[in-house]
């Protein structure tokens, strides 16, 4: 008799707030074999806040392919494993797609759990409609690659999603003022932490707010659709 397989959980792990994290995703962590994450200090320190001790296996970027092979040879042998990020949902801008694809074609059980992450809540206090909306995600890092992509998205109506870092918001908001034009927009930056802001205005008003100052932590843009 065959032994039965495993499961992949996704789990959310908190953007900021120790609060977010859901009773859920506290019993599944605690429930399962294994935990798969991005950088197992950072996650080792997440499990011990949470009185949990649990065997750590890193995937991230630059592995995956590899790992989610060895993940699966685990899950057909019976064992559990949850797949967590360093914060948010795994799979959104963050590492698990290969992991989720190879237990899709291995027909193992996906069970995936709702919880924190950024998107939802810059979209919700932004202010601009949210009965459509695109989420593009990180645009490309090199300014040619980024402003094409800006005009193929300029034609779209629905409010615009992007993930943009600390280092790069300041070209990136120039290019949307040159190609997007002057369109309402929210840049949100730290969602859920101590210094959690919201800019809101025309793209010109977010570059005045933001200034000189140098900025800090996870930010995420929205931008209006086309209204022409």
């Amino acid at each position: 008799m065959s032994k039965p397989k495993g499961k992949i959980y996704l789990v959310p792990t908190p953007i900021g707030n120790m609060g977010d994290i859901t009773g859920r995703a506290v019993e599944v962590l605690s429930e399962v074999d294994i935990v798969a994450c991005e950088d197992t200090r950072h996650s080792g320190s997440l499990l011990k806040k949470l009185g949990l001790k649990k065997k750590l296996i890193s995937y991230h970027n630059f592995n995956e392919a590899g790992r989610a092979r060895q993940l699966m040879s685990n899950v057909l042998d019976g064992t559990s494993i949850a797949v967590i990020t360093d914060g948010g949902s795994p799979g959104i801008s963050d590492p698990a797609y290969r992991i989720v694809r190879t237990a899709i074609d291995n027909q193992v059980e996906i069970v995936p759990l709702p919880g924190p992450t950024a998107l939802i809540p810059a979209l919700t206090a932004s202010g601009l409609p949210t009965d459509r909306f695109f989420f593009e995600g990180f645009l490309p890092a090199k300014k040619a690659a980024r402003r094409k992509r800006l005009e193929q998205l300029r034609p779209l109506e629905h409010t615009l999603v992007f993930y943009e870092s600390p280092h790069r918001i300041s070209k990136t908001l120039h290019d949307i003022g040159e190609i997007l034009g002057q369109r309402e927009m929210c840049l949100a930056r730290e969602i859920s932490k101590k210094f959690e802001e919201f800019l809101r205005g025309k793209t010109a008003d977010v570059v005045n707010m933001l200034g000189e100052k140098p900025i800090k932590g996870e930010i995420v843009l929205i931008v209006e659709g086309n209204r022409e």
